[in-house]
C-alpha cells in the first residue's frame, strides 16, 4: 500500500511540475506578446510618422527653395546695385579727369592772363594773345584784327597759320566778325569753313574785344588743330574770358604806348625851351 502511494505522489508531484511549466511558458508568452505588441505599436507609430513625413519634406523643400529664389533676388539687386556703383565711380573717374582738365586750363589761363596784364609793349600783348589762342583753344588758323581809334574799321595785325596779307580789313558790323565786335557776342560754329581764300571764309569762331561799349579789336579762328576735335564748354567760357583779358590788356597797352609818346612830346618842348 505504501508503495502505491508513493508512486501516486510521485505522479502528483510530476502533473504539478507540468502544470507549473505551463504556467512559466505561459507567462512567457504573454511577456513575448506584449514585447512583440510594443514592437508592433513603435513600427506604426514610425509608418505614421513616415506617413506625415513626405509632407514634413515638401513643407521644408518649398521653404528652402523660397529661400534660394529670396537669395537669388536679394544677389541680383546686390549686383545691379554694384553696377550702378562702378557706373557711379566712371563717371567721377571721368568727371575727376574734366576737372583735372578744367583746372590745368584755368591755372594755364590764369598765367596766360597774368601774362598778358605784366607788359604794357603792344607788340608783346599781341604775342602772348596768339600764344594763348594756340595753347588753349587749340587754333591752328587765326588772325587777330585791332580796331583803331575813331576807326570803324578791324585791322589785321598778327595771324598764324596763313600769311597776315591774306586777312584783310574787316568793317565793324558787316560779317560774322564785323557783327561780333558790334553786338559783343562770341559767334561760334561746329563746322569748319569749306575751301577758298581766307578773306572769303566765314571763321567757326569770332572773339570781339571790347572794353565796355569800345571797340578793341577781334580774334577770327578759322581752322583748329587736328588733335582738336571741336568746342567743350570750357572753351565757350575762355573765350569769354579772354575777350575781356586781351582787350584790356590791348587798351592798356595802347593807352601807355599814347601816354609815352606825349611825354616824349612834352620832354621834347622842356627840351626846346630850356635851350
Amino acid at each position: 500500500m505504501s508503495d502505491g502511494r508513493g508512486e501516486q505522489g510521485d505522479r502528483g508531484e510530476a502533473v504539478l511540475a507540468v502544470f507549473q511549466r505551463g504556467a512559466d511558458f505561459a507567462r512567457e508568452l504573454l511577456a513575448e506578446n506584449e514585447r512583440l505588441r510594443s514592437r508592433v505599436n513603435a513600427i506604426e507609430t514610425r509608418q505614421r510618422e513616415a506617413a506625415q513625413s513626405p509632407g514634413d519634406w515638401d513643407k521644408l523643400r518649398y521653404e528652402l527653395l523660397q529661400r534660394i529664389e529670396t537669395l537669388e533676388s536679394e544677389n541680383r539687386d546686390i549686383m545691379e546695385q554694384l553696377k550702378a556703383v562702378e557706373s557711379e565711380n566712371h563717371q567721377f573717374a571721368e568727371r575727376y579727369i574734366e576737372i583735372e582738365e578744367e583746372n590745368n586750363n584755368l591755372a594755364n589761363l590764369y598765367v596766360a592772363s597774368y601774362q598778358l596784364h605784366s607788359t604794357l609793349d603792344p607788340s608783346e600783348v599781341l604775342r602772348i594773345i596768339v600764344e594763348i589762342v594756340i595753347n588753349l583753344i587749340g587754333a591752328e588758323i587765326f588772325c587777330v584784327y585791332v580796331c583803331p581809334e575813331n576807326s570803324n574799321l578791324l585791322e589785321p595785325v598778327a595771324a598764324e597759320g596763313a600769311d597776315l596779307e591774306l586777312f584783310h580789313e574787316i568793317e565793324i558790323g558787316v560779317g560774322p566778325v564785323g557783327e561780333a565786335v558790334a553786338c559783343g557776342d562770341v559767334v561760334c560754329r561746329d563746322s569748319e569753313p569749306a575751301g577758298g581764300e581766307l578773306a572769303d571764309q566765314v571763321p567757326i569762331v569770332a572773339i570781339p574785344l571790347r572794353v565796355e561799349d569800345l571797340p578793341i579789336g577781334a580774334i577770327a579762328v578759322h581752322r583748329l588743330l587736328q588733335q582738336k576735335a571741336g568746342f567743350s564748354a570750357l572753351d565757350h567760357e575762355l573765350f569769354t574770358l579772354l575777350a575781356g583779358h586781351a582787350a584790356t590788356a590791348i587798351f592798356a597797352s595802347r593807352l601807355y604806348a599814347q601816354s609815352e609818346r606825349k611825354l616824349s612830346t612834352i620832354q621834347g618842348f622842356i627840351d626846346l625851351l630850356t635851350k
